[in-house]
């Protein structure tokens, strides 16, 4: 093997550069070529590549996002697509792919394994939401932003005797919804996993009150049954009964911008380097990652099309703290 790619695939998550500067100077030192695909399995697909070296990548560990870039496909999603795919590549000259990215970046690439494409996955995705990692690359500095901010507006809410709602990212996964909330001190955390209607948070947020707290926070989560929007339109549109209203942080993809922590350009380093050293130790098919503190690999079988369960335990230890 003298010649692996390497893409980012599904949103940026802070740490992906780390990444790719691990898999490219590991690969230099083992004697590789490497190129970089750029805008995932599109820029694949269409033969979009570019050569990186040990210089190239110099100066990218401390930024956010992907220098390679990324965007939706959904040709890819077809079996033409696929097979676009795999021809470019080897049109390319790549012996193997590194593949960094969620959900559906490793069901991609496990798509690409099954097709003779020499595959390993690094996992890396905010939602922490993707199993054979137990945390994936973006997620401590996306919750470091969302609990600053959490912070910040306690002040505010404190200072003013007022209730916010925080709403994080999160559509099919409570993970930085109910982290933020044990770690910021909310007074309720709405997760997709539990539904949880307005009702049930003005009950949370007036018993707040009515334990002598000068302020209340909600976090919810994005892809919670209610939203935030919709919760707040509820309690202004019922607020001679509630008797308060709320007001609405929506953090968005701010919190998936910015430089990443340590703990991300860490773990970044260690998984992309551990992906080259896979390919070269004749393993593919598999992602790397996280488990009990030791950097492993998943079959890519076991990964794709399935989501982490979130360990509801952690609802009830977040209400318990909030009494």
């Amino acid at each position: 093997m003298t010649r692996i790619g390497v893409l980012t695939s599904g949103g940026d998550a802070p740490g992906m550069n780390a990444a790719i500067r691990a898999v490219t100077r590991m690969a230099v030192d083992a004697g590789m070529d490497v190129v970089g695909v750029r805008r995932g399995f599109a820029g694949l697909m269409a033969g979009e590549t570019t050569p990186l070296n040990a210089r190239s990548v110099g100066g990218i560990i401390e930024r956010g996002g992907t220098i390679l870039g990324s965007a939706r496909c959904p040709e890819f999603l077809t079996e033409e697509g696929r097979r676009v795919a795999v021809d470019a590549a080897r049109a390319a000259g790549l012996d193997a792919l590194v593949i960094i990215g969620g959900n559906g970046s490793q069901t991609g690439a496990y798509a690409l394994s099954k097709m003779g494409v020499r595959v390993v996955g690094v996992a890396s995705t905010i939602d922490n939401d993707l199993p054979g990692s137990e945390i994936t690359i973006g997620v401590d500095t996306a919750l470091n932003i969302a609990l600053e901010a959490i912070d910040r507006l306690k002040t505010t809410a404190a200072s003013h005797r007022r209730a916010f709602l925080v709403e994080v990212m999160g559509r099919d996964c409570g993970y930085l919804a109910l982290m933020a909330g044990i770690a910021g001190g909310a007074e309720v955390v709405a997760i997709p996993e539990i539904p949880c209607d307005p009702e049930a948070i003005a009950k949370e947020l007036r018993a707040a009150y009515e334990r002598g707290k000068s302020h209340a926070i909600g976090v919810i989560a994005e892809g919670a049954k209610y939203p935030a929007a919709e919760i707040a339109a509820y309690f202004r549109e019922h607020h001679e009964r509630i008797g308060f209203d709320l007001r609405v942080t929506s953090l968005g993809h701010v919190q998936r911008g910015g430089a990443p922590g340590a703990f991300d350009r860490l773990l970044a380093t260690r998984l992309g380097a551990a992906a080259v050293e896979a390919l070269r130790n004749g393993r593919d098919g598999v992602l790397v990652g996280l488990l009990r503190g030791e950097i492993a690999t998943t079959p890519l079988a076991e990964v794709s099309g399935t989501c982490k369960p979130l360990d509801l335990r952690l609802l009830h230890l977040a209400r318990v703290m909030a009494s």
